[in-house]
């Protein structure tokens, strides 16, 4: 997933380690969620190098300030019975954080500031799919289906508070010879500032309130997002309605007309506008949003018999309203759930989802594993392009049913993850399963 546990746990182990010394009065901006220096401390936590993580609770995708990650890297700075590869660590993260170490008494001293102004992450994975589902005539239909991918997210450092970020993708079928793509799939530049950050761009377009059960994927606009513990964001641009036809029912609803040919060549793009509150208040967390697209392609979702009961008239619109909360019991357990309504959808428009989390696998921590439980309810006119990869496959979307999954990690920083969903198609009442499995090499 895109969104794991490991991040949201690394998160509330960082959270944690801040004093409360310091909550009142916090001059410095956030560190974003998928900053590099959160794997970094969690290498040096598996090492024993930070320790002192105070309630280790889950907070959901909750950022940590850099004042408290100084805090952390000063602490770990401290220590002389290191390793040299935890030391190297500790000075890059010196480099980072060199600022607000200053302003904390503690001199980075021999550490040239500039000295890394790019920095590389990224990924080698392979999935599987293997879907099972009922056909007209009552028997299965069988697809199984691979994947190789190779992704590399840079950071380039542009000044204090502005970077450059993006991803790029190879995906290939690894039983095809030169079956392979290369893509930028985002590139943005992202600024922050004290309780402020603002990106432009191609840039991340994830439903955070929900947990990415609506969208996770990429837009092009502008974000900008107010606030520490309640956070506001606000975004708009154009997002390419193609990486929604495989999630939805909008294909096919036009296939079924026999408007297939007007689909593929109409506008794809819809504009996009989108309002977001998010906040944590101890273990809760939760959410609400507000998102509309406009384009020629969601008249297709309407477009049902004058008879059917709830008949509105063909609409350009989408009006997605979201609410989604969590809650974290102690270290190991955590309950999350969500709801979405589009309100111009006949059909197929609402979305809901409840997750019971236990543990979570964490790259840097060899022997760590995570397992969870879930029911979801995936109307395909609003959860147009989700998180969970079990939906990923052509033929299970617009599907409701039960999904179990488990992660672990076998050696440091390498993955291995299993899904399994089953439940029913909700436009044919069939039924729907399938088998996921995924190997991740991080880097």
């Amino acid at each position: 997933m895109k969104k794991t546990l490991v991040s949201a746990l690394t998160t509330a182990l960082v959270v944690g380690a801040a004093s409360t010394t310091f909550a009142a009065a916090n001059p410095f901006s956030d560190v974003p969620a998928d900053h590099w220096a959160y794997d970094a401390v969690t290498q040096l936590a598996a090492d024993g190098v930070i320790e002192g993580y105070g309630d280790t609770t889950f907070r959901g995708q909750q950022n940590i300030t850099r004042y408290e990650m100084a805090q952390m890297i000063a602490k770990a700075m401290a220590r002389t019975d290191v390793s040299a590869s935890d030391k190297a660590l500790i000075d890059k993260l010196a480099v980072e954080f060199s600022d607000e170490l200053n302003n904390l008494g503690v001199r980075v001293s021999n550490l040239e500031r500039n000295a890394d102004m790019v920095k590389w992450n990224g990924q080698a994975r392979y999935r599987y799919w293997s879907q099972r589902y009922e056909n007209e005539k009552g028997s299965k239909d069988k697809k199984n289906t691979d994947q190789l991918n190779f992704r590399l997210e840079p950071s380039a450092e542009v000044n204090k508070n502005w970077h450059v970020n993006s991803r790029i993708d190879a995906f290939t079928n690894p039983s095809k010879d030169g079956d392979a793509t290369l893509k930028l799939v985002r590139v943005w530049a992202q600024g922050d500032y004290k309780n402020f950050q603002v990106k432009l761009g191609k840039l991340p377009f994830f439903s955070t309130e929900t947990a990415g059960m609506l969208l996770d994927n990429q837009f092009s606009g502008a974000q900008v997002t107010f606030g520490n513990q309640l956070k506001l964001t606000a975004e708009a641009g154009r997002w390419d309605l193609d990486n929604a036809i495989n999630q939805s029912a909008i294909y096919k609803a036009a296939e079924a007309k026999d408007e297939k040919d007007n689909l593929l060549y109409g506008d794809q793009t819809a504009s996009y506008q989108g309002v977001a509150l998010n906040g944590t208040a101890g273990k809760l967390y939760g959410g609400a949003a507000y998102r509309h697209f406009q384009s020629d392609l969601f008249k297709h979702v309407n477009e049902v018999e004058k008879s059917y009961k709830g008949y509105k008239a063909n609409t350009d619109e989408a009006e997605i309203w979201s609410v989604g909360a969590g809650y974290t019991f102690d270290k190991n357990w955590n309950l999350n759930g969500a709801y979405a309504k589009n309100e111009k959808a006949d059909r197929f428009g609402t979305a809901h989802n409840i997750q019971l989390n236990y543990k979570g696998a964490q790259k840097a921590n060899k022997g760590s594993w995570g397992a969870y439980t879930a029911y979801r309810y995936m109307g395909g006119n609003v959860a147009f392009a989700p998180t969970y990869e079990t939906f990923l496959s052509a033929g299970v979307n617009n599907v409701k049913g039960w999904e179990v999954g488990t992660e672990y990690v076998p050696f440091t920083n390498v993955t291995a993850a299993a899904y399994y969903f089953n439940g029913k198609k909700l436009d044919t009442d069939r039924d729907a399963e399938l088998l996921f499995g995924r190997v991740n090499f991080w880097f």
